[in-house]
């Protein structure tokens, strides 16, 4: 007779966005997409990063404040569960500050200036010298919001994951200091598709380039979005063949259109000469119309009841606190902090 299977504590994910604006398609099939699939999976927490957003958003504090309900009104839209992601805002969970504090007697400020997303992130900033230190610190944040909830996998893009790397030095050294391993490493989950690139071809769809197409979009601003979309500069007649690689049309259509066949029958006209970039752009509105009204349809009923929004918030951050200052109590207590 076989002994029952003990049941197995799921795996814990975490992931989140700044809110500094609505999300966008971007975010969708960069990472909204998979959380959907992944809270039935893991033990997942998705964090709305309000207090990393101000690293950079100190003149417009009310735009971080302002777009809190707004994120999660998005997560909500695309089917994110709260009954099985953990929602938490993490500016109402001090003890993310506490080990923030900590890990940045782990580590230097010449690896944190050699970071390479943090380099990249400074120069699009044009901060050059003048960075403000929440902003050059940010890796170590990054470490406590990971280890806090003991996440074992993090789904980043390819450009996040000196942050991870970054992150598992903090833990290692911190194991090392302490004689024993209190954190945990983790993983980049990096998804077969990254973020999507800006309508105008620049390599990310961002907010602060206004480059995006939001998730709650009407049917107009889809259609005045698309008609700006950039395809291929060299494709001046409709006889010319044309260029699909660097075409941001065809890469949208690549992470949305439902049809291959019909959709690798186009490109392969469109290749060969006597396809307008029209047609191709009518194709993929027509595939954003139909990926969107369902969101926005959601998205417009949920914001009806903004109370409702703000409990699911409550109730996560709370789940979330309780689990993040164990956490701080191991590390305090594995420094010699620990005194009552």
């Amino acid at each position: 007779m076989s002994l029952p299977t003990q049941p197995t504590t799921p795996p814990v994910i975490l992931t989140g966005d700044r809110p500094t604006g609505p999300l966008h398609l971007g975010h969708f099939v960069g990472s909204l997409r998979n959380r959907v699939a992944y809270q039935h999976d893991y033990q997942q927490f998705i964090m709305l990063a309000d207090a990393q957003a101000l690293t950079d958003n100190m003149e417009d504090t009310g735009k971080v404040h302002r777009n809190v309900v707004e994120v999660a009104l998005d997560y909500l839209a695309v089917g994110i569960d709260p009954a099985k992601s953990t929602i938490l805002i993490q500016s109402q969970i001090p003890e993310l500050a506490e080990l923030t504090f900590y890990y940045l007697n782990v580590v230097t400020v010449a690896r944190l200036e050699r970071n390479p997303t943090v380099k990249e992130e400074i120069r699009l900033r044009g901060f050059e010298r003048d960075i403000p230190a929440g902003f050059l610190t940010y890796p170590a944040s990054q470490a406590a919001d990971i280890t806090a909830f003991k996440a074992s996998l993090v789904p980043v893009g390819e450009d996040q994951i000196p942050m991870i790397e970054q992150t598992n030095e903090i833990v290692r050294r911190f194991n090392r200091i302490v004689s024993r391993d209190v954190l945990l490493e983790c993983k980049a989950l990096v998804p077969e598709i990254g973020r999507l690139p800006g309508i105008d071809g620049k390599a990310k769809m961002s907010k602060s380039l206004g480059n995006t197409i939001n998730l709650g979009a009407t049917p107009d601003e889809i259609r005045a979005a698309v008609k700006k979309v950039y395809t291929d500069p060299l494709h001046l007649r409709v006889q010319d063949p044309g260029h699909i690689e660097g075409n941001i049309a065809f890469t949208y259509l690549d992470a949305f259109d439902l049809d291959p066949a019909g959709l690798a029958e186009m490109k392969a006209h469109y290749q060969r000469g006597g396809l307008g970039d029209s047609v191709v752009k009518v194709r993929l509105e027509a595939c954003l119309q139909e990926l969107l009204a369902p969101i926005r349809a959601r998205r417009e009923e949920l914001a009806k009841d903004r109370g409702y929004i703000m409990q699911i918030l409550k109730e996560g951050t709370y789940k979330a606190r309780e689990v993040a200052a164990r956490t701080a109590d191991e590390v305090k207590a594995a420094l010699g902090l620990s005194y009552f």
